[in-house]
């Protein structure tokens, strides 16, 4: 067995100096001790306090009435999941794995799966909004088809994205490595290929990735959404300029979030590649930047509901409801919350459809 992807969980893998490497990345894993452990634990419990509430909001008013209520309900079942693997690399990252290799095997192949699945989704979301506004009458009248399909298309993204995981599940491990400075054993949890996979195969698996992980969803959402901004900017409704200011929001933070990490993924498949060879120093600095990029990236997991869930005004109303259930908040604040939402209603004049939410995410 040989290590060939030091770099495939990425969280982990990029602690450490690849086995036989001169290069000592002590810094590196100490620069990660303190930031990646941080950062992993507040996107953890912000994270699932955010898409828990999603979760809470459509099990307490049923809400699945539409191809994007069955895309988000699932998008945040999804981050949830995904959330729930950042404790074992906050814990590696403040350590190294303490786990077994079943565990390694469990929990990076479930990495993947909902990081896929997120993305997927992500772009899903972005052609039920153009089909629900640019397509607006004959979206109505197959409505019930439409809902069908968004189950079966739920159902094709997870198996989409267990399938695309399929690597992690097979070559996933926990492998030795040393500490540089003292004599202790370390352990890493990684992708170790066996020596007869072809080099073909290893890069397929990394641009497969890239693709599937962000450069298609990417792709898909801006092309939606800016046929959708162009629909938006010919109607005539006060409504409209919220759904820009969503869609506009959505976009944004997306290639903010996902841009820096991705490309700090293309340099090191090049590295994989042998096409790059940097030295140490500039190895070192790549590391780090992957780490602080990919803490950029996991944080999308902590917006999703924001973005697509909070700006609305139904749930923004469910929400307040489940929380003065609780309670939470107290009358006075509700009656507050009431009228403000009122107010702001009557001089916008903003009729949202509760049955398709057509120009509302």
């Amino acid at each position: 067995m040989e290590v060939t992807e030091d770099y495939t969980i990425d969280n982990i893998s990029d602690l450490y100096e690849d086995l036989g490497s001169f290069c000592d990345k002590s810094s590196v894993r100490e620069f990660a001790k303190y930031f990646l452990t941080v950062i992993y634990c507040c996107i953890f419990f912000v994270g699932i306090i955010g898409n828990s509430l999603v979760v809470l909001v459509y099990i307490q008013f049923r809400r699945m009435k539409t191809m994007t209520d069955m895309y988000l309900l699932n998008l945040a079942v999804a981050d949830i999941l995904f959330l729930f693997t950042l404790p074992f690399w906050a814990i590696t990252a403040s350590y190294h794995w303490i786990f077994k290799t079943a565990t390694c095997k469990i929990v990076t192949s479930m990495y993947r799966i909902n990081f896929y699945s997120c993305m997927l989704l992500l772009a899903c979301i972005s052609v039920d909004r153009y089909i629900a506004i640019v397509r607006a009458m004959k979206s109505q009248n197959y409505k019930p088809q439409r809902f069908f399909y968004s189950k079966l298309v739920c159902l094709c993204v997870w198996l989409f994205a267990i399938a695309l995981s399929i690597p992690e599940l097979l070559y996933s491990t926990e492998i030795p490595s040393f500490a540089m400075g003292n004599d202790t054993t370390i352990k890493l949890c990684t992708i170790v290929y066996p020596s007869d996979v072809s080099q073909t195969l290893k890069m397929s698996v990394l641009i497969l990735r890239l693709a599937m992980g962000f450069a298609i969803p990417a792709v898909v959402m801006i092309c939606c959404y800016t046929v959708v901004i162009r629909t938006l900017l010919q109607a005539r409704s006060f409504e409209k300029f919220k759904a820009l200011k969503v869609i506009f929001s959505v976009v944004a933070v997306f290639v903010l979030s996902q841009l820096p990490y991705n490309s700090i993924l293309v340099l090191k498949t090049l590295e994989a590649a042998n096409l790059t060879a940097p030295d140490c120093d500039t190895s070192k600095k790549i590391d780090i930047a992957g780490q602080v990029t990919q803490g950029l990236a996991f944080l999308h997991s902590c917006l999703n509901p924001f973005l697509y869930m909070f700006v609305g005004v139904r749930f923004r109303h469910d929400v307040f409801k489940i929380l003065k259930s609780f309670g939470c908040i107290s009358h006075t604040t509700w009656a507050k919350y009431m009228r403000s939402e009122w107010n702001a209603k009557r001089c916008s004049d903003i009729l949202e459809t509760k049955s398709s939410g057509t120009l509302s995410l």
